[in-house]
């Protein structure tokens, strides 16, 4: 089983008069890299949300959204500073006293006095916010994954059909190979015997030439490592996980062998084969981009 790099998921949970949202997409990415917008209130759950989605995300630009809303009869309370009220009154008695006037201090004035009376929020359970929290991530997360799994499956269908294409081009070049020594021993011999006409041609000298030919031409060592680069592909395709570095890491080799492959090239044929294969390479190397 292998997961694309795309995906999307959503989760809505509501629960202990409170209801979070949490909506996840992503798209490629080398590494994982998390970004995260939430209320400022949860902002100290952040290093648990960011533990929770590594256990379903490896690789990938992720986007969380999280919204909260809370529907309870409000956290809020009211405090009252009995010292400060207390502080206060002794002054204003001070100040009567001193200057002669009536003191006609009521409740209502004192209350109005800054920091008698203030509102603070209640403490919350955060175990149970983080709880409910977890659970809407959780949620969204299966989601998310399933979308990848799917997009996943679509890619190593189309990879594996990419694979098979490139060793049909293989098994050519390996086929035409040997056919272009022989033809250029022909096309050597026909030519010294246009110019040589009735002489005797020197048949060891003909078959240095034909063997030096070969050896430049010969891509017998990188068609072997290219078949060998294809097949682990395939196989790692079938296991599945997380192989998207891996699959990055042969698509570059299989890319190596291809080039050396042209430069060797000494035929049409298999130069046009040859660009086919490439092409057929960086389809490949395009994809893998997008698996995990």
């Amino acid at each position: 089983m292998i997961k694309s790099m795309t995906g999307f998921g959503r989760s809505e949970i509501t629960g202990h008069n409170r209801k979070f949202t949490v909506e996840i997409k992503s798209v490629n990415h080398r590494y994982l890299d998390v970004n995260i917008k939430m209320p400022k209130k949860l902002n100290y759950f952040e290093a648990a949300i960011r533990t929770e989605l590594k256990n379903y995300i490896a690789r990938g630009k992720v986007d969380v959204f999280i919204s909260y809303e809370d529907m309870g009869d409000g956290n809020s309370g009211v405090r009252y500073n009995r010292s400060l009220a207390e502080e206060y009154l002794k002054y204003l008695n001070s100040m009567a006293e001193e200057f002669g006037l009536d003191n006609d201090v009521r409740v209502s004035t004192l209350s109005r006095y800054p920091d008698v009376f203030t509102m603070e929020e209640q403490s919350e359970n955060e175990e149970e916010i983080w709880q409910d929290l977890k659970k809407t991530i959780d949620e969204a997360a299966r989601m998310f994954v399933d979308a990848r799994i799917v997009e996943g499956g679509h890619l190593k269908a189309d990879l594996l059909a990419k694979l098979d294409s490139m060793l049909e081009i293989v098994s050519f070049i390996e086929e035409r190979s040997p056919q272009i020594i022989e033809e250029y021993k022909v096309r050597l011999r026909d030519r010294i015997h246009e110019l040589l006409e009735d002489r005797e041609t020197d048949e060891s000298r003909l078959l240095t030439e034909v063997a030096i030919f070969a050896d430049r031409v010969c891509v017998d060592e990188e068609l072997v490592r290219l078949r060998s680069h294809i097949e682990t592909t395939r196989n790692t395709l079938v296991e599945g996980g997380s192989i998207g570095r891996k699959l990055d890491f042969l698509a570059q080799e299989m890319n190596r062998e291809a080039n050396t492959i042209l430069s060797k090239s000494n035929d049409l044929e298999i130069s046009n084969r040859g660009i086919e294969l490439k092409t057929e390479i960086e389809k490949v190397r395009e994809q893998i981009q997008n698996i995990e």
